[in-house]
């Protein structure tokens, strides 16, 4: 393994451990057995390594989603979601660490284009994969504009349901507080 791949290794475990606003250099010469030089050769810098790893993360966990959603060839579009959400929801205890690290390089992009534009383009990178997942269950192609929109739902709700399991355990919905919730606002709409 080159330094590249041990500094990647090195971050992402940091981003477990102590999270994306309290890493140093040195927490990353250490973890990784490489040096200096290497973070700036390989990332341009530390807060681009930290990205890149970030990055890496996002999209795994984006990739372990979408096999979940893929699962079932037959499952409806609403039992997509559903298992979406259940297992969203069933693997966030295990991934606190990673979601507060991404919280934080949230709020830093505010301050930052380029890790704003990163965050952005993965952001665009999960659409484009659970567009082609609606597309599908729709049997449509993903440039139809109702898969865009409904993988920007999906979205929205998997990252709130993360916000708020963040904040708050206990009190976040399941999957089936969100079917009903989603029947009883179909239902409300239709009368």
């Amino acid at each position: 393994m080159g330094h590249r791949e041990q500094l990647l290794a090195a971050a992402r475990q940091l981003l477990e451990d102590k999270g994306y606003a309290h890493i140093t250099a040195r927490d990353l010469v250490a973890a990784s057995g490489t040096n200096l030089a290497s973070i700036g050769y390989h990332f341009g810098s530390k807060a681009g390594l930290l990205n890149a790893a970030l990055g890496i993360v996002f999209e795994d966990w984006a990739a372990q989603l979408t096999k979940i959603a893929l699962a079932d060839p037959a499952a409806s579009p609403l039992e997509r979601a559903h298992r979406t959400w259940v297992a969203l929801l069933a693997n966030l205890g295990g991934r606190r660490a990673l979601l507060v690290s991404f919280v934080e390089a949230v709020a830093q992009a505010e301050r930052d284009p380029e890790l704003r534009e990163q965050l952005a383009g993965m952001y665009r990178g999960v659409r484009e994969r659970v567009s082609e997942i609606v597309g599908k269950a729709l049997d449509t192609t993903p440039a139809d504009p109702r898969c865009t929109a409904v993988a920007s739902w999906m979205m929205a709700v998997c990252d709130g349901l993360s916000m708020q399991w963040l904040l708050d355990p206990t009190a976040t919905p399941d999957g089936q507080d969100l079917l009903r919730g989603l029947a009883d606002l179909r239902a409300v709409s239709e009368a």
